[in-house]
């Protein structure tokens, strides 16, 4: 009996010990399949018509606008008080996360994405600054120029329709304008920080339902935090520029300049760069492409 239960003492211990000792590579597999699958997609973006790049990424700019649209609508409703701060701004935070997971689970390009995953591939060595440059150009171009018309668009619909007040764009507007730009550049580095996770989580989930679960999470925590994003800040600025002279396009300017500067450092060197070192330089196997 005792030299049963020895053997079987040794057993669960032989395997708890080798169960151990491959965790550490699984988990560098699953790491370094994360990567790989963010390599590939980039590199493919990179090589899209830029045809093709700037009408998604014109895409992404309208649909994101409903998430400032359901915001300033809830708003309204509300009679711009809540009788519970915390629940208000939960209200709203979910109202700003509708935006992004119509970009995100479409596919569309959406700019904060690709400040992390197209940088990847030039880290890597298969892709030049060049392309980065020009994949950036064309989302963020298209971003902006979608995110102008939805606003333009929301300003003079939704009040004709009775759902949302001009003085709700103002509010939703000087939420973001009222800070100084430093502020706002560095608000903006965690935002873009968020929206780089996102996208590494997006890649690591294997499931429609887990990708909606991360998208949901993050933006609302975005939207909670009031963190600005460069192009979702495109609409809720915008629409406070065309409802009022409260909000200039001077302050229109200020705001993006900083949010995406913020938000490109957030996603470049905060995910991809420090991302993509620890998997290359975490364990044995340094080719990942």
């Amino acid at each position: 009996m005792s030299s049963d239960s020895g053997m079987e003492s040794g057993t669960e211990s032989g395997t708890t010990a080798v169960d151990a000792a491959d965790e550490p590579t699984d988990t560098r597999t699953g790491q370094q399949e994360i990567l790989r699958v963010q390599l590939d997609e980039a590199l493919s973006e990179l090589e899209r018509p830029s045809s093709g790049l700037f009408i998604s990424a014109l895409s992404a700019g309208l649909d994101i606008g409903f998430g400032p649209l359901l915001m300033a609508v809830v708003l309204t409703v509300a009679g711009f008080s809540f009788e519970s701060p915390l629940a208000g701004e939960l209200l709203m935070a979910n109202a700003y996360a509708l935006g992004f997971v119509f970009v995100v689970l479409g596919r569309s390009e959406l700019f904060t994405e690709h400040t992390t995953l197209a940088v990847l591939p030039v880290l890597d060595g298969q892709a030049s600054v060049g392309q980065l440059g020009r994949l950036w150009t064309l989302v963020y171009l298209g971003n902006v120029v979608g995110g102008a018309v939805f606003a333009a668009i929301i300003v003079t619909v939704a009040p004709a329709l009775g759902v949302a007040e001009p003085r709700a764009f103002i509010e939703i507007a000087t939420g973001l304008t009222d800070h100084g730009w430093w502020v706002i550049l560095a608000a903006g580095v965690l935002a873009g920080w968020l929206m780089g996770l996102l996208s590494w989580l997006v890649a690591a989930a294997q499931e429609s339902v887990s990708r909606l679960l991360f998208v949901w999470l993050i933006t609302t925590a975005i939207g909670f935090a009031h963190l600005p994003h460069s192009i979702a800040g495109t609409v809720e600025v915008l629409v406070g520029v065309f409802a009022s002279p409260e909000v200039t396009p001077v302050d229109f300017v200020r705001f993006l300049v900083a949010s995406t500067v913020g938000n490109a450092i957030g996603g470049s060197v905060f995910v991809s760069l420090l991302k993509y070192s620890h998997v290359v330089r975490n364990g044995p196997t340094h080719e990942v492409g």
